[in-house]
C-alpha cells in the first residue's frame, strides 16, 4: 500500500520533470490539446442546440397538436397520405363543437408559396387563414402590433400578422404595423408582428402570414383544400387525454370503420424530436470521431516521450530502487506524470477553447445574424471543463502506463550500469 509521502514525493518528481522540459512537453501536448477542443466545442454546440430546441418548443407550446392530412415530420407510406380525403372545413368545425377535454380547437387553412409584396419588394410566404382565437396559442403571441378580432374575424376585415422572419425581410428599416400588404393581389393591412418562434432548423415558422379565415377565403377560396385543426389542450399533461378524444371523433367523423388505420395525422412537437435528435447525434458523432483521432495521435506523443524520458532518467530510477524506492512508487511517478502531461495539454486548450466559443457566438450573431445563437452561453459550462480535464488524465494514465511499467521492472543493477 502507497503511503502519502510516497505519493506527494512522486507527484514531486513528476513536476519537476515535466518544469524542467516544459517546452518539449508542451509540443507533446498537441493533440491532447486538439482533442480537449474539440470536446468542449462540441458540447457547447450540443448544450446550444438543445437550449434552442427547448426555447422553440417552449413558444409553441408542448400543450397544442394539429391535426392535419399530412404527417409534418414525414415517414410513412407518401402514396397512401397523399390518396388520403381532405379535411374540409366542415369536419374541421364539427371537431371543434365535439370536443370537450381541450381548451381550444381552431380550424386553419394553409396556401404554400404565398407571394407577398410591398411596394416593389417580394416574398414568398406561408399564408394562414385561421382564427382570432389563435392568437389566444403561444404562437400567436405578437411583440409589435396585435392579433386581429372576433369581429375583424366574422367581417372578414383584409388585416394580417406578419411573422417575425416576413417582418425583418420585407419591410427591413419600415415600421411594420400600419403598413398595406399585397397578398395574392388583395390589400391586407398589417395589424401585428409574431414573436420570433423558430431557430435554426425551424426558421420556416417565422415566415408565415396569419389572416383572418374568411378573409383567406376571398383570397384563395377553400375548394379543393384540406384543412389543418389546432388543438389546445390548456396543459401538457392532459395532452394524452385531448388527443385520445380528437382521434376518437375525426375517426367518427370521417367514417373510418373499426380496425382500419387513421386517414389524418396528429402533429406534435414531440415529432420533430426525432429531427432534432438526428442532428444532435450526427455532430456527437463526427465530433467524437475526431476527438478520438486527435486523442490516439496525442497518446501516441505522450507514449513515445514518456519511452524517451525513461531511457533518459534509468540511472535516476536505478538509484531510487537502489535506496528502497518499491516498483509501485516507481510505476506511479511515470504514470502521475503522463497524466500531468495531458493536464497541461487541457489547460492549453481551455482558454483556446473559450476564445472559439466566443469568437463563433459573436460571428454568428452580429455578421451571419444567426439570432438563434443569442440563446446559447458565451461562457464554456463548469461541467464541460471538468470533463475536459477528467478525459484528458485518463488518456494520459492509459499513454504512460506501458513506459511507467518498463520504468518499475527496471533492475536497479543494470539501471545504475546504464550509460
Amino acid at each position: 500500500m502507497l503511503r502519502l509521502s510516497e505519493i506527494g514525493e512522486s507527484v514531486r518528481i513528476a513536476v519537476d520533470a515535466l518544469r524542467i522540459n516544459l517546452m518539449r512537453s508542451m509540443l507533446t501536448t498537441a493533440g491532447i490539446v486538439v482533442g480537449v477542443v474539440l470536446v468542449v466545442v462540441m458540447g457547447w454546440t450540443i448544450k446550444g442546440l438543445d437550449a434552442v430546441w427547448e426555447q422553440t418548443i417552449g413558444i409553441i407550446g408542448r400543450d397544442m397538436l394539429y391535426i392535419d392530412k399530412w404527417n409534418w415530420a414525414g415517414g410513412g407510406n407518401w402514396r397512401k397520405t397523399r390518396s388520403r380525403k381532405d379535411i374540409t372545413l366542415r369536419e374541421a368545425l364539427m371537431l371543434k363543437e365535439r370536443m370537450e377535454s381541450a381548451e381550444m380547437v381552431i380550424p386553419m387553412a394553409r396556401n404554400w408559396g404565398g407571394s407577398i409584396k410591398l411596394n416593389n419588394r417580394t416574398v414568398n410566404s406561408s399564408i394562414q387563414g385561421t382564427t382570432y382565437e389563435y392568437g389566444n396559442t403561444p404562437a400567436g403571441v405578437t411583440i409589435e402590433g396585435r392579433w386581429f378580432s372576433e369581429v375583424e374575424d366574422l367581417q372578414a376585415t383584409r388585416v394580417a400578422v406578419v411573422g417575425y422572419g416576413i417582418a425583418k425581410s420585407l419591410f427591413e428599416d419600415i415600421e411594420p404595423v400600419g403598413q398595406t400588404i399585397k397578398v395574392n393581389g388583395h390589400p391586407f393591412r398589417v395589424i401585428g408582428v409574431v414573436e420570433k418562434r423558430g431557430f435554426l432548423f425551424m426558421d420556416f415558422i417565422d415566415n408565415q402570414v396569419f389572416v383572418p379565415l374568411s378573409a383567406f377565403q376571398s383570397a384563395y377560396g377553400f375548394y379543393g383544400r384540406s384543412f389543418s385543426v389546432a388543438v389546445k389542450a390548456g396543459n401538457d399533461r392532459l395532452l394524452d387525454i385531448v388527443r385520445d378524444e380528437a382521434i376518437g371523433h375525426m375517426r367518427d367523423i370521417r367514417n373510418v370503420p373499426p380496425g382500419e388505420d387513421d386517414d389524418f395525422s396528429i402533429n406534435e412537437m414531440e415529432a420533430f424530436d426525432a429531427q432534432a435528435k438526428t442532428i444532435r447525434t450526427t455532430i456527437w458523432m463526427v465530433g467524437m470521431g475526431l476527438t478520438v483521432l486527435a486523442f490516439i495521435v496525442g497518446s501516441i506523443g505522450i507514449m513515445n516521450i514518456m519511452f524517451v524520458s525513461v531511457t533518459e532518467r534509468t540511472k535516476e530510477i536505478g538509484v531510487r530502487k537502489a535506496i528502497g524506492a518499491r516498483r509501485a512508487s516507481v510505476l506511479l511517478q511515470f504514470l502521475i506524470e503522463s497524466a500531468l502531461l495531458c493536464v497541461l495539454g487541457a489547460l492549453i486548450a481551455l482558454p483556446i477553447s473559450q476564445i472559439i466559443v466566443a469568437s463563433a457566438r459573436a460571428i454568428l450573431i452580429s455578421g451571419l445574424e444567426w439570432d438563434w445563437v443569442s440563446v446559447t452561453s458565451p461562457v464554456i459550462p463548469i461541467d464541460l471543463l471538468l470533463i475536459a480535464i477528467s478525459v484528458s488524465a485518463i488518456v494520459g494514465v492509459a499513454a504512460g502506463f506501458l513506459p511507467a511499467q518498463r520504468a518499475a521492472r527496471l533492475d536497479p543493477v543494470e539501471a545504475l550500469r546504464f550509460d
